[in-house]
């Protein structure tokens, strides 16, 4: 874990909504993050993360999900037949861009390894990226299989590590270091959790709580990277999770808010940025299986429409914590002759008070 404050620790309270016990993905029951990290020599800062949606067998025991495009430069596999079915199939994948295949490919595997005796695998699972090339040598593929198979592995609920970890270990976020961040949101008897691998936006649209920290803290007092990329490269990708009874199009509807998280730090899904949501819902369980005997007709709960607004705010508050979560999480990092900057956090909070934003000291 992490020793740095999130925001939280540093007084920072995002929206009105009430986390949950870890401010994590994990406080939806069952749902477990594992990464793995790859930091080799002075040029690899890499890895792979991975969500299991449940504690049960995630391969035989599907939930509702469903996915939204922000900006479509990216890639997030298996979405036609998510969309199809509306059902997610498989834990998700996160990594560099040029490691996507191998992750698939590692969780095919663990597919064929985990299905009940006698089922025949078929499988498209989730995996999506976005790219490290700044700090990293994506073109080096060094995510390998059995790296995605120990995050999968490893995965745990409870604290969740954030910042440069898993597949957030070299991407970079508003121009400071970025990465992985998470956070949740009770809505009423429901729980929201997401996780984003943060990886986008331009410094002078940086904004927390309303506040245009990046015009406070700007390139003249924390450098961004020399990397020359065009402004606004990058990516995002957000995981949400709950524990509410959903249909896929509600599913869908949730990840569709997740927009409104980035939009609220500043990120407006700029042309080379590939901006990805996934929402999958676990107040369904047991209703499709794969193992040669199918349930005909299954009982579905669902929560009515009229009653996902507290769900909406959920999302996009804990969106927006997530990603200020992975900057705050995220020391300096050097590599490859580059440095992408922390952002102070004493300049953080100075730029809060000064647009009348104090932070409320933790309890």
């Amino acid at each position: 874990m992490s020793d740095r404050p999130r925001a939280r620790d540093l007084g920072i309270v995002i929206g009105t909504l009430e986390p949950g016990e870890h401010d994590a993905i994990t406080d939806v029951p069952g749902v477990r993050v594992g990464h793995t990290t790859v930091v080799e020599g002075d040029d690899v800062r890499t890895g792979v993360t991975v969500v299991v949606p449940h504690d049960g067998n995630v391969w035989s025991d599907p939930v509702y999900a469903a996915y939204h495009r922000l900006n479509g430069n990216g890639e997030m596999t298996g979405l036609p037949w998510l969309e199809e079915v509306g059902l997610l199939h498989s834990p998700v994948g996160i990594t560099n861009t040029h490691s996507v295949g191998v992750v698939r490919d590692a969780l095919v595997a663990l597919e064929v390894s985990e299905l009940p005796e006698g089922v025949e695998a078929w499988a498209l699972p989730v995996v999506a990226e976005t790219w490290d090339g700044t700090l990293n040598d994506v073109d080096g593929f060094h995510v390998t299989a059995e790296h995605a198979k120990a995050a999968y592995q490893g995965a745990s609920a409870g604290p969740v590590a954030e910042g440069s970890v898993g597949g957030g270990t070299g991407m970079v976020c508003h121009d400071f270091k970025g990465g992985i961040g998470t956070a949740s949101r009770r809505a009423g008897e429901h729980t929201v959790g997401v996780l984003v691998q943060a990886n986008h936006g331009r410094r002078e649209r940086f904004s927390v709580n309303g506040v245009p920290v990046g015009l406070e803290v700007g390139l003249d007092v924390v450098p961004g990277t020399d990397a020359s990329l065009p402004p606004g490269s990058g990516s995002i990708i957000g995981i949400v999770a709950t524990d509410a009874p959903l249909l896929p199009l509600q599913c869908r509807r949730l990840a569709q808010r997740a927009s409104f998280g980035v939009a609220r730090t500043g990120g407006v899904g700029e042309n080379s940025s590939g901006d990805l949501f996934l929402a999958f819902a676990t107040g369904n369980r047991g209703f499709a299986r794969l193992d040669g005997d199918p349930t005909v007709v299954a009982s579905v709960r669902t929560l009515s429409n009229a009653a996902m607004n507290p769900l909406f705010d959920a999302v996009v508050e804990a969106t927006e914590e997530a990603i200020l979560n992975a900057i705050l999480a995220s020391p300096t990092m050097r590599s490859r002759g580059r440095a992408a900057y922390e952002l102070p956090h004493d300049l953080l909070l100075a730029a809060l008070a000064t647009y009348g934003r104090p932070a409320t000291p933790a309890r």
